[in-house]
């Protein structure tokens, strides 16, 4: 597609095109690339408010460092994408995160400036330190290592482990902060409402303001003692605050705050910075969405908007014929707040996704028994643990793919005492265009693993519906995961009276006699669209819905093999240790014979694309079934 650069962003073709700019050229360059981001995004949808908010930072970055031989480390990666831009991916960046295209995430294997592939939060400190080390070790004197962590990343405990190790070896590492007060959602609990308190400190902030001016309008001896206020002013931080600060407790040197929006005074911050030996951290400030006026006034909607005009802001919905269904994250929100007004023991707690999860519902409707904890998988799973203790009945909502954070959690907090903690895993399955690093494909294999723990995937929206109601009954007080996907279900009419399920019972969707589809969660929906085409070639396929993973329904099973001997099994997650493997276990165990086919996410990782393109992939839609099914019956 053809989209607007300006003069200068189009001559950009890497960092060492961007340094034979003027400083005072960058302001332009800036605009420029914003406007591209804008003009791109609109029309090919991805992250968007992140990464115009760090549109500064990233020139500076790349105009100061010696990118790719310096290391960069973008935390989490929504705000990468200026970075990609400028790094020779500007051309092709229309195809970012469509199928075959460029990832919507920092990736090794697409840039040698992508340091380091990311996708969850919290992992740029460390991983930085590691690439510091081993260049000490190297005798790299010259490389220098930055990582940036914002978008409410440093809520996550692995960011606060890396600054202790790091502060431990001081090695040389810079961690640029970008506190925008925003990840998805607000920035959450004591370390936000700790970096609100150092940006708007009156007393330090007026002080160093009229000193620098003053400092200012000197010749020679002030020009050098700013420079010497600038490298050791975090020792005057710590006489002016009245609390130590919490970094430099990390033996981290501290500077900052200072305005993420200045291009050139990042650009002179950061060359002083570059000089300065040790473990260092710039406290930026910036704005989430800055440069578009919608994204700036509402960022939790611009976060990844879909479609929009860049003119008017609007947002274009989804005009096919699903979205007069649901989204499942709607329907778990609003049957949450359904179940918590019949029971008052019900808590909901997220790792920082209330709107993601839509358990914001529950926020706005009982804020006192609903959490958000931050990017904090790990505490939400333990969290959870001890409110289970005390009789409370927490609903957990992490994304499949986030879950896999807190498995320890699960086992031994959880598992081992047998508490009754509902786990609700959204975007179960291929996601989409955010890759590989947020698939959900893991999920069924590992929980179905852990003693005393309920496996179940809803086909639709009222099963998930029912499966919640039947999770929080007393009778079935354990660790319960129910797993669904993303996006729209099949069900308009899905608010139904509840209807408790009978733990570790299917059903049986359609009869046949030629051979047997057996699946779980939205996979019974691509098997009953095959059915009906196979009908058509008069082969008559019967349809099962397993429902759970953990236990599963053996009677069910018991009369499957007893009846067919062609069988196939369909999981949209990962195919060795999930459902099908369940499943022959199953047969090896009663000692049946069948022939078994298992349809599943094969043992590699599944790159970025639409979910059609991806399922198709796969070959777990109705197609792929269909073909399964043909190929054994040939047999």
């Amino acid at each position: 597609m053809e989209s607007v650069k300006g003069n200068l962003l189009e001559k950009i073709n890497s960092p060492a095109d961007l340094k034979k700019l003027s400083k005072g050229e960058l302001n332009e360059v800036c605009k420029e690339l914003r406007d591209y981001i804008i003009d791109i995004v609109s029309t090919n949808p991805g992250h968007f408010g992140a990464s115009l908010g760090v549109v500064e930072l990233t020139v500076a970055l790349h105009y100061v460092y010696n990118t790719p031989y310096d290391q960069l480390v973008w935390d989490v990666g929504h705000q990468a994408y200026g970075h990609k831009i400028l790094t020779g991916r500007r051309d092709n960046f229309d195809t970012n995160r469509k199928y075959k295209g460029i990832s919507g995430f920092p990736k090794r294997s697409e840039s040698e400036y992508d340091a380091f592939g990311v996708g969850h939060s919290s992992t740029s400190i460390s991983a930085a330190l590691g690439m510091a080390v081993a260049s000490k070790l190297k005798g790299e004197t010259e490389r220098k290592v930055v990582a940036v962590i914002g978008d409410g990343a440093m809520t996550g405990g692995m960011a606060f482990e890396a600054m202790n190790n790091a502060g431990g070896e001081n090695s040389d590492l810079l961690v640029i902060l970008n506190d925008n007060n925003m990840a998805i959602d607000p920035s959450v609990g004591g370390l936000n409402k700790y970096l609100l308190n150092i940006s708007k400190s009156n007393t330090y902030n007026r002080f160093k303001q009229d000193v620098w001016e003053g400092l200012g309008k000197l010749d020679g001896i002030g020009k050098k003692t700013r420079k010497f206020i600038q490298k050791n002013q975090h020792a005057l931080k710590n006489m002016l605050l009245k609390e130590n600060n919490l970094f430099e407790a990390f033996n981290f040197r501290y500077f900052g705050p200072i305005d993420g929006h200045d291009v050139e005074y990042l650009t002179e911050v950061l060359e002083d910075l570059r000089e300065i030996p040790g473990p260092k951290l710039l406290h930026v400030i910036t704005q989430k969405g800055k440069g578009f006026p919608f994204a700036e006034k509402d960022q939790i909607k611009w976060h990844a908007p879909g479609l929009f005009d860049k003119e008017t802001g609007e947002i274009y919905k989804c005009d096919c014929d699903l979205e007069k269904a649901p989204k499942f994250q709607n329907v778990f929100g609003e049957t949450l707040v359904e179940l918590a007004e019949q029971n008052d023991k019900i808590i909901g707690i997220t790792p920082a996704m209330p709107t993601g999860c839509s358990m914001n519902l529950m926020f706005q409707q009982m804020p006192d028994r609903a959490f958000d904890v931050g990017i904090a998988e790990q505490h939400a799973v333990t969290f959870s643990a001890g409110l289970a203790t005390q009789g409370m009945v927490p609903f957990c909502n992490i994304y499949s793919t986030f879950m896999q954070r807190a498995y320890d959690q699960v086992i031994h907090d959880v598992a081992i005492q047998k508490l009754h903690v509902i786990f609700c895993l959204d975007r179960g399955g291929l996601v989409g265009e955010d890759g590989p690093t947020h698939h959900g494909v893991f999920d069924m294999a590992y929980m179905r693993t852990v003693p005393n723990m309920i496996v179940a995937a809803p086909m639709d929206e009222v099963d998930l519906r029912n499966l919640m109601y039947t999770a929080q009954q007393k009778e079935n007080a354990q660790p319960f995961s129910i797993r669904y996907p993303r996006g729209y279900g099949i069900k308009p009419d899905w608010k139904l009276p509840f209807e408790e399920i009978e733990i570790g019972k299917g059903r049986k969707i359609s009869d046949g006699t030629d051979i047997a589809i057996l699946t779980i969660g939205k996979t019974g929906i691509f098997a009953s669209r095959a059915v009906k085409s196979l009908a058509k070639r008069d082969i008559s396929a019967a349809h099962y819905d397993l429902r759970f993973v953990k236990p599963l329904d053996e009677e069910l099973l018991t009369e499957v093999f007893t009846k067919f001997d062609k069988i196939i099994t369909v999981e949209d997650g990962a195919v060795q240790g999930g459902f099908g493997s369940a499943t022959l276990e199953f047969m090896a165990t009663k000692g049946y014979s069948s022939q078994v086919k298992l349809l599943g996410i094969p043992d590699h990782f599944i790159e970025h694309g639409t979910p059609e393109d991806l399922y198709s992939e796969c070959g777990i839609d109705a197609k792929g079934i269909k073909n399964a099914v043909l190929e054994m019956l040939k047999k």
